[in-house]
């Protein structure tokens, strides 16, 4: 709202002085006032117009156009001033200045592609600077959509095992938000979910927390985008998506992922350990029963399938872990002594 009074306020200025300007000059014409003040009013909203169209450019961009310009600029003085066009200024004026005005359009246009072609690389600007010793690194963290619907992650900073700067993307919240108003109820709920940990987490006074703005609007996926974020601001991808964990680490992007921070926290079970389990479903493969520990681990237990509903006790036969968790493979007396 603040932004719409701002305008009205900058159209009735435009139009004023446009009418004081016509004012000074009404001794030529007294029509004069009335069309310059017509000339602010359309000006102002050509320049209004125009602020609209400018507001997907993010300020990064912006900042290489003017590096550019500003350097193509430089460029164009130090040729224009050099002692050719100088002796050719001597012996035919209008040609120096055709000359001089050219190249002066032509670096600067030059410049200012370039410079916005190449922003990223170049790092023009580096929204989270910190003026600290050159040895210490920024310790910044972007979120991924999955992690914060997850939640954990209020609890994790909490216990101060993790902390810095989070950055949530503007690209993230508009993926959440798009999420909330599915069509579909599960997705919509788990899109409100992630609305309201993210409240809690701008809410949490361990957490320092910031909304960054570049969109890159050339990439269409929000992988892809958190990526390219992550390698900008050299911060690391907090995460619990298995495909987005492996595409950060091929581009060589730093990766938090809580399910493999989860996993490394469970309680290691070794070989011949016993442990009491409910077998509550069929296994995929023949005459297996399924079980899970209270932290959420599967247990297979081999010749199980009988022993569905009932808690039994088990043994431990081999553990493997994977990329998406930890499964203990397990046998129990009871099926021993059925295959005997």
């Amino acid at each position: 709202m603040t932004f719409v009074f701002i305008r009205i306020f900058f159209v009735i200025i435009s139009t004023f002085a446009g009418y004081q300007v016509g004012f000074m000059l009404a001794a030529s014409n007294p029509l004069w006032p009335i069309m310059a003040a017509g000339i602010g009013f359309l000006a102002s909203l050509i320049i209004i117009f125009a602020e609209f169209t400018m507001r997907k450019i993010s300020l990064s961009g912006l900042a290489a156009g003017v590096f550019g310009l500003i350097l193509g600029l430089l460029l164009s003085r130090l040729i224009t001033d050099s002692f050719i066009l100088r002796s050719l200024g001597q012996h035919n004026e209008t040609l120096a200045l055709v000359t001089q005005v050219t190249l002066t359009l032509i670096f600067c246009y030059l410049g200012m592609v370039l410079a916005i072609r190449g922003k990223d690389e170049f790092n023009l600007i580096i929204p989270y600077v910190k003026f600290t010793r050159q040895n210490r690194p920024d310790d910044i963290t972007v979120l991924d959509t999955s992690v914060i619907i997850d939640g954990r992650i209020i609890d994790l900073c909490d216990t101060k095992f993790i902390g810095g700067r989070f950055i949530i993307p503007r690209f993230v919240l508009k993926e959440l938000q798009q999420i909330a108003d599915s069509s579909d109820s599960l997705k919509r709920n788990r899109g409100r979910r992630g609305l309201d940990i993210l409240n809690k987490i701008q809410k949490n006074p361990n957490i320092d927390v910031k909304i960054h703005e570049d969109d890159f609007p050339e990439i269409s996926e929000t992988d892809a985008k958190l990526v390219k974020l992550g390698k900008l601001l050299n911060a690391r991808v907090f995460t619990n998506d298995y495909n987005l964990n492996k595409i950060a680490e091929l581009q060589g992007v730093q990766v938090l992922n809580i399910n493999e921070l989860a996993n490394a926290l469970k309680p290691v079970m070794l070989p011949g350990e016993q442990m009491d389990i409910k077998v509550i479903k069929e296994g995929k493969e023949h005459n297996q029963g399924i079980g899970y520990l209270d932290d959420g681990t599967m247990i297979v237990v081999e010749g199980g399938r009988h022993l569905i509903g009932q808690m039994k006790r088990v043994t431990v036969t081999s553990v493997l872990q994977t990329a998406a968790g930890r499964m203990i493979f397990a046998k129990s007396e009871s099926s021993n002594l059925k295959h005997r």
